[in-house]
């Protein structure tokens, strides 16, 4: 059996980071993903948007100073409208700082990840690895892989995604809400410049966003009831062009599909544990969020850095699998991700919602924060460190 520190189930954009946070850690560490991530032709579809205080968190693990900035793009402004007219406006310059955030493809995260892993000396990469089974002792976990491998560590990370097998194996229950939407995501050409500008629209068919990515391209991401998605996912290049393009207004002129539409489930996910004698969750193991908002990896990424913190800061004599010290990680993250989920979900139940007069309400309540200096000023501060 092979003994470490800590194994890390999951190689996906938490765990990596994870990982990669650890490079300078004493400690041991096993990383166990099922395959590893490929650059995807063109342009990845899957997009994110990541805030200042990650950006940070990335370069401090030396990853940011390797990323392509020819496939990135800041986020300079933002303007969000709601359904009958009012509009909400961000602007970095405004605000005093240099961007309100970046967009760039998971893949292109990903893969900086993963030849900094394969570089990282106190590093054990299974890959291509699956987990088959896991038991708890006092002392330990103890994880047996497909091939019948067996792996041992005081502490095991779960961090393979919404239906993670690690949380299901040490019995950690989700809750999970279905929204009945899907998040529609693809990537166009576009006629006008975006000039660095994040667009979304609060509609009667979801919530519709626009993220800027390098030239004049953006990536859409439609959070939308299940039969409008299956219905935008089957129109043919051109009618989906023309759709996404009417529904905001034509702002940047005709559109050209660059990548094919794609949809996901989307659901609201809270654990209210997760964190266990020699087991802690981070990334979508221990949350789910609606996509409106942007936090989804933001999460996942604070959840590394603030775990990496704790494991490094850790003395050598501490038992990192230990409840009570595994404890201060989960309360340190539960604020946040109790708020953030809180305020997103019922956000977008407001204009999900179709009540006599609330429409209107809603939009007041719009325009009137785009005319309070202070409380966008507030929003702007927060969003920086947390998004």
């Amino acid at each position: 059996m092979s003994e470490f520190d800590l194994i890390i189930v999951g190689g996906g954009l938490a765990g990596a980071s994870l990982a990669v946070a650890l490079r300078d850690a004493k400690l041991s560490v096993a990383l166990v993903e099922q395959r590893p991530p490929q650059r995807s032709v063109g342009w990845d579809a899957r997009i994110y948007a990541i805030s200042p205080a990650n950006a940070v968190f990335l370069d401090r693990i030396g990853a940011w100073k390797h990323l392509d900035r020819e496939r990135m793009s800041r986020i300079a402004a933002m303007q969000v409208f709601g359904d009958t007219g009012a509009r909400l406006d961000f602007s970095a310059y405004e605000s005093g700082v240099d961007e309100l955030g970046w967009i760039l493809e998971s893949s292109l995260m990903a893969c900086e990840f993963w030849e900094a892993l394969k570089r990282q000396g106190n590093l054990a990469l299974f890959c291509p690895a699956a987990p088959a089974a896991l038991a708890f002792t006092p002392d330990a976990a103890a994880l047996t892989l497909a091939d019948g491998q067996s792996l041992s560590a005081r502490l095991i990370i779960a961090a393979d995604g919404r239906d993670s097998w690690v949380r299901e194996q040490a019995g950690l229950a989700a809750w999970n809400t279905p929204y009945g939407e899907q998040g529609v995501v693809a990537n166009f050409a576009c006629e006008r410049s975006h000039r660095q500008t994040a667009f979304q629209w609060f509609r009667d068919d979801g919530v519709l966003a626009w993220l800027p990515l390098p030239g004049d391209r953006f990536s859409m991401v439609w959070s939308t009831p299940d039969a409008h998605a299956e219905t935008l996912c089957g129109l043919p290049a051109e009618a989906l062009c023309e759709r996404v393009a009417a529904a905001g207004k034509h702002r940047l002129g005709h559109l050209e599909l660059l990548t094919p539409a794609a949809a996901f489930p989307l659901r609201l996910m809270r654990v209210p544990q997760t964190v266990a004698p020699r087991l802690a969750l981070i990334g979508d193991a221990a949350h789910g969020i609606h996509p409106l908002s942007g936090h989804g990896i933001n999460l996942g990424f604070q959840d590394a850095a603030e775990l990496s913190a704790q494991l490094k800061a850790a003395p050598a004599w501490r038992d990192i699998g230990e409840l009570r010290f595994l404890e201060r990680y989960q309360r340190a993250r539960k604020e946040e991700t109790l708020l953030l989920q809180g305020g997103t979900d019922a956000l977008r139940r407001l204009f999900a919602a179709d009540l006599p007069g609330l429409p209107h309400v809603r939009n007041i309540g719009l325009g009137l924060t785009n005319r309070l200096p202070l409380v966008k000023s507030a929003l702007v501060r927060y969003a920086l460190g947390s998004l």
